[in-house]
């Protein structure tokens, strides 16, 4: 299994290669992971084969520059020059590192599962080496370069941003090439078909899940009064915290002990960082940056409601661990949001994407009626008991490997 990335705590890339790879040898299955920094933090049964990189985009020093002592192989020479010209250099640099590494074994393995990579070095693995590629898309980034183009200011951060977003390209030539698609919703799985030009029939859906014993209401904890959790998981425009933000000084004012909880890293100077200074914010939102599944749970039970204000998804984790610890969650009709929290004010409470009147409106809501978040709280934690496990969604995987498999030996 390849991970370019694999942060393990905040965002869904690190979340999925640790459980799928989990589940997939509870199966039976023999997993190896190749991952890039930031690692992903795996079952102990599954080994990590750690790729270093120049770490360009490292969480201390983004966008820092390397020495010229540290360019030691191709790959390195790769990342540093898409960089100087402007690229996101990741995707294209592992791939090419995962192909030396699986050369180096060659004839180990049966096949290749891809989380999101979707870079040339997919298609020399499947074509110098013969491994058929399972390739895993959450959504398609297509739809992040068109919401940062849309919020870009000026000319010079537009020209940057499409400079940034030219590795969706790549990514789209290698979709059409690689011998099967996977991903996480149908709106993802139309989106993908539209974007990347490929026949949807290319496509199959396979839902990913959450541990529902450890994801669970935990009744010693008691909801704080006018606690808000949410994931920042990153500072981009697809992500909509800066309409979280809006509605909560909003709502400040009608409710002073509001406060906002929010898992994931402040940046300095980022826009997030900006809006609350121009909101003076400061003083009721917090950071809370590495924390563990279990402090998260915890978070999580201390909510009043949890708030998932994303433009797009193409799943969200954060929206099932919120719905599978009981909190009432209040999550916008992005992408497959409403796939994933259900009908609103039976399973979740739902706002129009980029709304933040609309969000301040329904979080005070949420406040003055608790017998309704209750009764939308047991019933989000029911869904996602019927509809989400890592053991289905590894089946189903398996199941996707297998055709896969025997299509490659029909050719």
């Amino acid at each position: 299994m390849l991970a370019y990335r694999g942060k393990p705590h905040v965002g869904g890339q690190g979340v999925y290669v640790r459980e799928m790879s989990k589940a997939l040898v509870e199966l039976g299955h023999t997993v190896e992971v190749f991952g890039g920094p930031p690692y992903p933090d795996l079952d102990p049964k599954v080994p990590l084969h750690e790729f270093p990189s120049l770490e360009i985009y490292n969480d201390f020093f983004p966008g820092r520059m390397p020495g010229l002592w540290e360019i030691k192989d191709m790959p390195d020479f790769v990342e540093l020059c898409s960089y100087l010209t402007g690229n996101f250099s990741e995707p294209l640099s592992f791939s090419l590192r995962a192909y030396r590494a699986l050369k180096d074994r060659e004839g180990e393995f049966d096949l290749v599962i891809d989380n999101g990579s979707l870079a040339y070095g997919n298609l020399l693995i499947q074509r110098k080496l013969n491994l058929p590629i399972l390739g895993v898309i959450h959504h398609p980034i297509t739809v992040d370069r068109k919401l940062e183009l849309d919020n870009a200011r000026t000319f010079v951060e537009r020209f940057g941003k499409r400079r940034w977003y030219a590795f969706t390209r790549m990514q789209t030539r290698v979709c059409k090439r690689i011998k099967r698609i996977v991903t996480v919703s149908e709106s993802s799985r139309e989106d993908i078909s539209k974007d990347h030009k490929i026949s949807i029939d290319r496509i199959h859906v396979v839902p990913i899940g959450i541990d529902t014993d450890f994801f669970a209401p935990q009744q010693q904890i008691k909801r704080i009064p006018g606690r808000i959790v949410s994931t920042a998981s990153a500072d981009v425009p697809l992500k909509g915290q800066r309409y979280l933000l809006e509605a909560l000084a909003e709502v400040r004012k009608k409710y002073p002990h509001v406060h906002l909880e929010l898992v994931g890293k402040q940046r300095e100077g980022s826009t997030t960082a900006e809006t609350l200074a121009q909101l003076g914010l400061s003083d009721i939102v917090n950071f809370n940056q590495g924390i563990s599944y279990r402090e998260l749970v915890d978070l999580l039970a201390s909510a009043s409601v949890a708030v998932v204000p994303s433009l797009y998804e193409g799943f969200s984790i954060p929206a099932i661990e919120a719905l599978s610890c009981g909190a009432p969650l209040i999550a916008t009709t992005g992408g497959a949001l409403p796939e994933v929290a259900g009908p609103h004010l039976e399973t979740s409470l739902a706002v129009p994407p980029g709304d933040s009147s609309a969000l301040a409106k329904q979080i005070e809501y949420a406040f003055e009626h608790p017998e309704v978040c209750q009764k939308v709280g047991e019933a989000g934690r029911q869904r996602v008991i019927e509809k989400w496990s890592w053991r289905e969604s590894a089946i189903t995987t398996s199941d996707h490997c297998r055709e896969l498999l025997a299509m490659d030996k029909a050719q």
